[in-house]
């Protein structure tokens, strides 16, 4: 697969500025096909078999589990914890509780995920690029600007996220190719992270790590400040997963970020061509599609974590790296 792939039914183009109707549509939609079961068979070890089975297995380690009440059992939903784990079903059903412990953890921002009522979704503080990248991938945009720490809290942060990632996960096609983070933190600063305590912000990375069934096969990030390193270098050490510490790439300029994502994928204020409000207003219409489906995921529950293994407690100076930065983010002196 080449190029960047526009996932409407009319391409879009300089003359073209108004908002178009907005569907799940690939440009060149067997080619898109070919694709996705050339990385389902290579890097999920999915077959039509294998998926048959395991979700019969799954369906039924489910129906038996006395610790979960009602989780939904359609392809679409299992299938994300099969696919993030590559069929093996002791992982995937390990992924599933944790999946549900998380969202009881972090009931806060994991319940009720409903776009209209995320003030950072409705500013564009989140929003996700219409065009695919060259392999088929969404391409989640940051505004970290957005985001006034005295006005917004980290539960809101945590909201606008789920919503966003709760209806990709809504999509086989992202379930199968992954999604393609680019975050501009022009704006960030020493305010930001007085929304978490060091604890709070180190258990969210690491839970959400292990209990998220997304593919993140790159993070880009721009406008990175310099003075705020430790933050980096606090959020690298807390992650466990080796292969997502290398797919975090901090770039310089936009030059850089350009040579590592199709410009086309960015909204117009990263080079690209649509500017980001029309890009965010596109994506609502992605939510309002979905916007009954999330909320309906809060009949689900979690009943007890016994079947979780190797849970270990909240996160430690020996486990998260809490040890490194001194206090708590909320102690930090800002302006």
């Amino acid at each position: 697969m080449s190029g960047t792939h526009l996932i409407m039914p009319n391409p879009w183009s300089d003359k073209n500025t108004a908002l178009v109707e907005k569907q799940l549509v690939y440009k060149d939609q067997e080619e898109f096909a070919n694709q996705l079961m050339k990385i389902a068979g290579n890097e999920l070890r999915e077959d039509e078999k294998t998926r048959k089975q395991c979700l019969e297995q799954l369906r039924e380690w489910i129906r038996k589990n006395q610790d979960i009440e009602n989780c939904r059992t359609d392809d679409r939903f299992l299938l994300r914890f099969l696919r993030v784990k590559k069929y093996s079903i002791h992982m995937a059903e390990q992924t599933l509780l944790k999946y549900l412990n998380f969202r009881k953890r972090f009931k806060e921002f994991m319940y009720g995920l409903d776009h209209l009522k995320s003030p950072l979704i409705s500013n564009g503080y989140i929003f996700v690029s219409p065009f695919r990248d060259a392999n088929g991938r969404r391409v989640i945009i940051y505004n970290v600007s957005k985001v006034d720490p005295h006005q917004f809290t980290g539960t809101d942060v945590g909201l606008a996220h789920a919503i966003t990632y709760e209806t990709l996960l809504a999509d086989e096609d992202n379930q199968i190719a992954g999604v393609n983070h680019v975050c501009d933190a022009d704006g960030l600063s020493a305010a930001f992270l007085t929304l978490w305590s060091i604890t709070e912000f180190a258990t969210i990375i690491r839970w959400g790590e292990q209990s998220l069934p997304m593919r993140h096969k790159e993070i880009n990030l721009l406008n990175f400040p310099s003075a705020l390193k430790y933050v980096y270098d606090f959020v690298h050490s807390t992650i466990k997963s080796e292969k997502l510490k290398n797919r975090i790439m901090i770039h310089g300029s936009l030059t850089d970020l350009h040579n590592k994502v199709d410009k086309k994928c960015l909204p117009l204020e990263l080079g690209g061509v649509m500017p980001a409000k029309e890009m965010a207003e596109l994506w609502k219409k992605e939510l309002a599609a979905k916007r009954e489906l999330l909320l309906s995921y809060d009949a689900m529950n979690l009943l007890s974590d016994r079947g979780i293994i190797c849970r270990r407690n909240l996160p430690n100076e020996d486990n998260t790296g809490v040890g490194s930065l001194p206090g708590s983010f909320r102690k930090l002196e800002v302006d």
